[in-house]
């Protein structure tokens, strides 16, 4: 069901660049569009999921792009060139929003838990790195930065598919916390990097 949602996004969101993004758990973006973006402007919004209102009023594009918040040409360099407090906009300004603590709407994992990659345009990956941040961090105050992940693990590369699913295994998370995902793209050095709000239950 959710690719079936999916596919019609992509022909809505017009001009916007089809890529892909982490549906589960569900970055952001998606998490905003996929639970407000057939009626964004709904006032309850404000009082039931403040996160995405305050996304939807920065840029709304944030939501109709959710597939597209990639830069080119990193060279692997990610940390030395995305600031530290802009990693979940992937530092690009008009996704600002991402970046800003507070209480967004989190999955529940397990320690031991599945990445899913819808990649429409079908890259492929060079690899994926995943990160969680630090037992002690809070995402409801705190802008992530570099020095509040752990990093997990890096993937081998995977063939051109609009569906890619990779396990992950941790220890020692509970609570509220941060899945900071790259996606390394294989077509081009184009680097994706995103932020999903998880629960570790």
């Amino acid at each position: 069901m959710v690719f079936a949602m999916l596919a019609g996004t992509l022909t809505w969101a017009g001009a916007a660049q089809a890529h892909g993004t982490i549906v589960s758990p569900a970055t952001r973006a998606y998490q905003c569009w996929q639970a407000w973006g057939s009626h964004h402007t709904d006032p309850a919004m404000q009082q039931q999921d403040p996160m995405c209102y305050q996304a939807f009023q920065a840029n709304p594009d944030t939501m109709w792009n959710w597939m597209s918040a990639l830069r080119d040409g990193l060279g692997g360099q990610f940390q030395a060139k995305t600031p530290d407090g802009q990693l979940c906009s992937n530092a690009l300004s008009r996704n600002d929003s991402l970046n800003r603590p507070g209480a967004w709407k989190a999955s529940n994992i397990s320690r031991n838990f599945s990445v899913q990659l819808y990649d429409q345009a079908s890259h492929g990956a060079d690899y994926f790195r995943v990160y969680v941040s630090k037992q002690g961090f809070n995402p409801t105050t705190q802008s992530l930065g570099w020095g509040n992940l752990d990093f997990i693990t890096q993937t081998g590369r995977y063939a051109p598919a609009q569906n890619i699913t990779f396990n992950v295994s941790t220890s020692g998370y509970t609570g509220r916390h941060i899945v900071f995902v790259i996606w390394q793209a294989s077509h081009l050095d184009q680097a994706y990097m995103w932020c999903s709000d998880v629960n570790f239950v």
